[in-house]
């Protein structure tokens, strides 16, 4: 029975904290994703033909998320008893902007100011001691920081954004 009781409060304490570690790198996603609006991202292979580039560099980033160990119990009832694994789904959001926010800092910094032909590409990273739980999720974001040179007066002008296709 004690170690019944020991169990659940292992299971209560990892969802409290996972939940507020969860939460905290939301928070610092999203204000870092304002410093990034103004920062063209796409996944056209090739610009537009009135996008005036003058320089192109691949760029690479990846990130790797765990799960804790509440949402992985969750995850394997859900194995048992099947359906939607839901717990994974935060797990893939966070990884995804994560790595994609990387990217858009590597770019900026090295003076780039749009990523076009963005890929995201996954892996799961197996747990040691156990080879078929996942301990997390790797994403590996890459694609082509370019320059857009905007025009020649120095004045502010907004990156053009193609609307979408409409059929």
């Amino acid at each position: 029975m004690a170690q019944l009781i020991a169990t659940l409060i292992m299971l209560l304490l990892t969802f409290v904290t996972g939940n507020l570690i969860e939460r905290r790198h939301y928070k610092k996603i999203k204000m870092r994703e304002t410093k990034f609006k103004d920062m063209l991202t796409t996944n056209f292979e090739n610009i537009p033909y009135d996008w005036n580039a003058s320089e192109a560099r691949l760029v690479t980033s990846n990130v790797v998320i765990s799960l804790d160990y509440f949402k992985r119990f969750v995850a394997n009832l859900r194995k048992v008893f099947g359906g939607n694994i839901v717990t994974y789904e935060p797990l893939l959001d966070r990884a995804r902007r994560e790595a994609i926010l990387r990217l858009k800092e590597k770019a900026r910094a090295r003076g780039y100011n749009a990523i076009i032909n963005l890929r995201l590409e996954t892996s799961q990273i197996a747990n040691s001691l156990t080879p078929k739980q996942t301990a997390g999720v790797e994403i590996l974001a890459y694609g082509t920081a370019i320059k857009i040179n905007l025009n020649n007066d120095n004045t502010d002008v907004k990156i053009p954004i193609p609307e979408p296709l409409i059929q």
